[in-house]
């Protein structure tokens, strides 16, 4: 059980955070994040306390920079005082390490169980959904580029992160992101499908 304090203390104070950041790390992906990683923890018999409070820090360090946001996020959930009413100092340097560890291009593996499930959580694959945050990124990035530009750098992101081959990871095969990725695998494979779905997408994007 996680103590209700707690529950109080991050849903008051941490996820309210998230409301500042973009589209793709909005509140909405902090909950699915806590719901997958609680939902993974149930499985593999961990501390439900340690895997709710790595997925509630783990993008927080967007407030500074998305390149370093993982380290960020890290040093925020260790430097927060208030933790250590409910974690000992090694818990807590668990949780910093597995909150370092979730970002799909790090060059190493996750170094607990922690840090797989957080990974993994945060890798929610839905194939439209994941085509339409990658349409969004672009966006925000290069707001005045054309309409090819976003294609190919869409293009070119799907296939270093998600085709076969990518750099993306899933730790857990039996997971349902493992039958998902081989869905977006069929949608990025097929050229004339993927083109249609990002015209339909970058329509979209433009009209809201």
């Amino acid at each position: 059980m996680i103590p209700a304090p707690l529950t109080h203390y991050i849903e008051t104070e941490i996820i309210p955070r998230y409301e500042k950041f973009d589209k793709a790390h909005n509140l909405s992906h902090v909950q699915t994040v806590i719901e997958e990683s609680l939902s993974l923890a149930k499985q593999y018999d961990v501390n439900e306390s340690m895997a709710y409070t790595i997925a509630a820090y783990h993008d927080t360090g967007l407030c500074r920079d998305r390149a370093t946001h993982h380290l960020v996020s890290g040093e925020i959930l260790k430097q927060d005082a208030k933790l250590r009413q409910w974690f000992n100092e090694e818990e807590i340097e668990a949780m910093k390490e597995a909150v370092e560890d979730h970002r799909a291009s790090t060059d190493h593996e996750p170094r607990s169980i922690y840090g797989r499930i957080i990974a993994e959580a945060d890798r929610v694959i839905d194939p439209i959904i994941t085509l339409r945050r990658t349409v969004q990124y672009g966006l925000k990035q290069q707001p005045k580029a054309d309409k090819e530009w976003h294609y190919q750098r869409f293009h070119q992101h799907l296939m270093d992160k998600y085709a076969p081959g990518g750099y993306l990871k899933l730790w857990f095969p039996e997971s349902k992101n493992a039958e998902r990725l081989k869905e977006l695998q069929t949608i990025i494979l097929n050229e004339d499908l993927l083109k249609e779905i990002f015209n339909q997408l970058f329509s979209e994007e433009m009209n809201n």
